[in-house]
């Protein structure tokens, strides 16, 4: 994608192994849209890769259906969430309660309603990103991590940060089907009125062929078993 040809890269922001089922490896807009800076923007959650559809909690497909599923179930709710990069906290917003257990037919509704009438001009920004932190990376550079666990958020404002430092937990908080991180670069410190600035990781692996590849400077797709362990 000509697009992702000179990408900013920062460090994979989470630990462990993980799937990334919206990402601009795959397409772009990944979220099939460009408003609150989310063109190249990432989600990651972990999932059973020993399950057929490779769900991303460990009950049943029915008792997610009928039921939902309570947030502890989910295997990356609670997981750390580290710094990207270096920086300096310019915004770190907790206090968004999580629903306490997923529902696909609320939860749609909920993301139905979020896409169609949220007012930029008059809509706080926590109804669509939940708890968050955005990290000033450099001048017109801007990270944004959401959907944060409440109460997780372990900077604050003007805080330096240093890349790999632990900053909050996976959550469900906000515009959210399901507990993940929403990842985003952005060319200003606003949600509501940034564009999205594409971006790579300097080093994660993947799985190929029996065994783990190493990349560098890379960008996944939807279909990558990733692992980073710094």
């Amino acid at each position: 994608m000509i697009e992702m040809c000179n990408p900013i890269i920062v460090e994979f922001p989470l630990r462990g192994t993980w799937l990334a089922p919206n990402t601009p490896g795959t397409k772009i807009p990944s979220h099939g849209t460009n408003k609150l800076g989310t063109r190249y923007a990432y989600d990651f959650i972990q999932v059973d890769w020993e399950r057929n559809g490779l769900p991303a909690y460990k009950v049943g497909f029915s008792h997610y259906l009928f039921l939902g599923v309570p947030l502890e179930e989910y295997y990356c709710w609670g997981q750390e969430v580290y710094a990207p990069c270096n920086g300096i906290v310019v915004q770190a917003k907790d206090g968004y309660k999580e629903r306490s257990r997923t529902n696909i037919f609320s939860d749609t509704l909920n993301a139905y309603k979020n896409a169609h009438y949220f007012d930029p001009e008059k809509d706080d920004e926590q109804l669509v990103a939940g708890n968050y932190i955005i990290i000033k990376y450099d001048d017109g550079v801007y990270a944004a991590l959401c959907h944060l666990q409440n109460s997780s958020i372990q900077v604050s404002i003007g805080q330096n940060v240093k890349k790999g430092e632990l900053i909050g937990r996976v959550g469900h908080s906000g515009n959210s089907y399901a507990p993940h991180l929403h990842f985003q670069l952005m060319d200003g410190e606003d949600i509501k009125t940034a564009n999205g600035l594409p971006c790579a990781f300097e080093q994660y692996e993947i799985y190929q062929e029996n065994g783990w590849k190493t990349i560098s400077n890379g960008i996944p797709t939807d279909k990558d078993k990733i692992r980073f362990q710094q």
